[in-house]
C-alpha cells in the first residue's frame, strides 16, 4: 500500500514538495546503492558527455538488431534503466495483488465516467417539460456527450498521456478534476442551451477516462493476460451505460430531473479522491524519466538519462505535437496503403474498411436498441420511471455470465465469431416478445442473450488493438473511440422515431440483420489480421 500511496499523484507532490523525505523511492534512501555504471567517470565513457547529442546507434551489432534497448545501455552506461528483470518499479514486474488493485481503479474511473451518458436518459421527460423542448433537442444531451467523448481524444489531451514527460496520470486527475466541477453548473442550468453546452463540455473531459484504460492495462499486464484483464474493464465500461438508467429513473421519479445529474457530481467525485490518493502512475517510459532525475540529482552526474528522455529531447515542437495530436489521425487510417496499386493492397485496404464498418456499425446499433427500452417497458408494460431501468439489469447478467469462461487469448476471434450469433437472436426474442400478451421477463432475457455477442467482439478488439500497436496503445484507442462515439451520437435522436415508425419487431429485425451481416467480417479479421499488420509502419507483425 505504501508504493501505491506513493506513486499516485498526491504521493508525488508530496514527495516533490518535501524533496523525497516523506514517501522516498528506494534511491532516495539513505542505504541505497548506486549502480555502478552511474558513478563511472565521465572520461570512461566512450560516449559523447553531451546529453542533448547523446543518441546511441540501433544498428550497432546482433544485439542491436534482436534487443535495441539492451544495445542502448551496452553502449552507454548513462542510460537509465530498469535494476534487472525483478526490478520492482517496473509495473509488469508489481505483485498480482497491487497489479488487481490498479486495474480495480481503472474500472472505477470506466465506470464513475461512462455512467455519465445513461444517467441523463431519465432526466429527458424532465427537461422537455421545465424548457419546453422537443424529445429531440432534449436528447441532444445524451448525443453531445457521446460525440464530445468521441472527439477529445483525437483533438484533446488523451495523446499527451504517451509523452514520458508527462505520462498517464497528469492527463486523468486534471480531466477528471474539471469533469467533477463541470457536474455543479450542468445540474443548476437555467436553460437547454447552457445545459447543452455543458453536456458537450463534460463529455470532452470525460475521454481520457473512456479512450485510454486500455492502454494503462497493457502498462501493467503482459500480453498472455490482456484477454482477461480488458475483458474486466470491458464489464465496467458496460456496466456504466447499463447502471445509469437505474439510478437516475429512481431519483428523477422521486426528485425530478435534475438529481441524476447531481448523482453523477457523487459519482464521478468519490472516483477522483479514490484516484487521487490510490491511483499510482503505470507508463514505463515515464517511471524511468522520473528516476532519471531523481538519480541526477543524487549522483550530480547530468549525462544520466532514460531513452524515452533522450527520444524527446531530440524532438522537435513539431515532432512532440505530431507525436501527440496527429498520430491518432495516422492511426485512423490503418493501414497506410493508399500509394500501392497492388491487388493484394487494394484488397487489403478493402478488408480495413469491412473491419471498421463490423466494429462501429454495432455500437451505435447498440445505442438505437436502448432507445426501445422505455418504450418497451414504459408504454407498453407500464413501468413506473424508476423501474422502467431496471430490466438493464438482464443485460448485466449478461456480462458476467460471460467472465465465467477461460479462453486462450488465440481463442478470442474464432469465440467471437461464434458468438456474434447472439445478437441477432436477442434482438429478435426482444423485438417479438415485446407485446402485452407476453410476459416481460420475455424481453429481459432476450435482451441478456445480446450481452455474449456484443461483450466479446469488444474485448476481442480492444485486446488486439495494444497487441498489434504496443506502442502507441493510447493513440489507437482514441482513433477507435472517435470512430464509434462520432457514429454512435447521432443513433439517440433518431432511435425513438426509428421503433415509432416501424414498430418494436420490426425495428429489432433490421437490427438484428444489420448484425447478422457483419459476421463474415469477423472472419476475414482472422484470416487476415497479421497481412494488416505487415503494411503498417505503426505495428508490429
Amino acid at each position: 500500500m505504501f508504493d501505491i500511496i506513493r506513486d499516485s499523484t498526491f504521493g508525488t507532490l508530496v514527495n516533490h514538495l518535501t524533496g523525497g523525505r516523506v514517501l522516498p523511492y528506494r534511491d532516495q534512501l539513505p542505504n541505497y546503492q548506486i549502480p555502478e555504471r552511474y558513478l563511472k567517470s565521465l572520461r570512461d565513457s566512450t560516449v559523447p558527455s553531451s546529453p542533448a547529442t547523446r543518441v546511441p546507434s540501433f544498428v550497432e551489432g546482433d544485439v542491436a538488431k534482436k534487443d535495441p534497448e539492451a544495445a542502448h545501455i551496452k553502449l552507454d552506461p548513462y542510460i537509465v534503466d530498469w535494476d534487472g528483470d525483478d526490478d520492482p518499479d517496473n509495473p509488469h514486474n508489481w505483485s498480482s495483488g497491487k497489479r488487481s488493485f490498479v486495474l480495480f481503479s481503472i474500472c472505477v474511473l470506466t465506470f464513475s465516467i461512462y455512467i455519465g451518458s445513461a444517467i441523463y436518459t431519465p432526466s429527458i421527460p424532465g427537461i422537455m417539460k421545465d424548457f419546453g423542448v422537443s424529445s429531440v433537442v432534449a436528447t441532444l444531451g445524451l448525443s453531445l456527450y457521446v460525440l464530445a467523448y468521441g472527439i477529445g481524444p483525437m483533438v484533446g489531451p488523451v495523446p499527451l498521456q504517451e509523452l514520458p514527460s508527462l505520462g498517464r496520470n497528469p492527463v486523468y486527475m486534471i480531466t477528471l478534476l474539471i469533469f467533477v466541477l463541470l457536474q455543479i453548473p450542468t445540474a443548476l442550468a437555467p436553460n437547454i442551451g447552457s445545459l447543452l453546452v455543458l453536456r458537450f463540455l463534460s463529455g470532452f473531459f470525460a475521454s481520457p477516462a473512456l479512450a485510454t484504460g486500455g492502454a494503462s492495462i497493457q502498462d501493467i499486464y503482459a500480453p498472455q493476460y490482456l484477454a482477461y484483464t480488458i475483458g474486466l474493464w470491458a464489464m465496467s465500461a458496460v456496466a456504466g451505460p447499463v447502471t445509469g438508467p437505474i439510478v437516475g429513473g429512481f431519483a428523477a421519479q422521486k426528485e425530478g430531473w435534475r438529481w441524476p445529474l447531481w448523482e453523477l457530481l457523487w459519482i464521478s467525485g468519490f472516483s477522483f479522491v479514490f484516484l487521487f490518493f490510490l491511483f499510482p502512475e503505470t507508463y514505463p517510459d515515464t517511471i524511468l524519466l522520473k528516476r532519471a532525475r531523481r538519480l541526477r540529482k543524487l549522483t550530480g552526474n547530468p549525462n544520466l538519462r532514460s531513452l524515452s528522455e533522450i527520444k524527446q529531447a531530440q524532438m522537435s515542437p513539431s515532432a512532440v505535437a505530431q507525436e501527440a495530436l496527429i498520430r491518432p489521425f495516422q492511426l485512423m487510417m490503418e493501414p497506410a496503403v493508399f500509394s500501392s496499386t497492388s491487388i493484394s493492397d487494394v484488397s487489403i485496404f478493402t478488408i480495413t474498411i469491412f473491419i471498421t464498418t463490423r466494429i462501429h456499425v454495432l455500437f451505435p446499433t447498440h445505442a438505437v436498441w436502448f432507445e426501445a427500452f422505455p418504450l418497451v417497458f414504459v408504454d407498453i408494460y407500464h413501468f413506473k420511471l424508476g423501474v422502467s431501468g431496471l430490466p438493464f439489469i438482464g443485460i448485466i447478467v449478461g456480462a458476467v455470465w460471460m467472465r465465467t469462461g477461460g479462453f486462450p487469448p488465440e481463442e478470442r476471434l474464432k469465440l467471437a465469431i461464434v458468438s456474434g450469433f447472439a445478437i441477432p437472436i436477442s434482438l429478435f426474442i426482444f423485438g417479438w416478445t415485446s407485446r402485452p400478451s407476453v410476459h416481460w421477463i420475455a424481453p429481459v432475457i432476450g435482451a441478456a442473450i445480446y450481452m455474449p455477442g456484443i461483450y466479446l467482439l469488444f474485448q476481442c478488439v480492444l485486446v488486439y488493438l495494444p497487441m498489434a500497436y504496443p506502442h502507441h496503445a493510447a493513440s489507437v484507442y482514441a482513433a477507435n473511440d472517435f470512430f464509434r462515439s462520432t457514429l454512435a451520437s447521432a443513433f439517440p435522436l433518431i432511435g425513438r422515431a426509428f421503433f415509432h415508425n416501424l414498430g418494436i419487431g420490426p425495428g429489432c429485425s433490421l437490427l438484428a440483420g444489420i448484425a447478422l451481416g457483419m459476421i463474415p467480417i469477423l472472419y476475414l479479421l482472422m484470416r487476415r489480421g497479421a497481412t494488416l499488420r505487415a503494411h503498417s509502419k505503426y505495428a508490429t507483425a
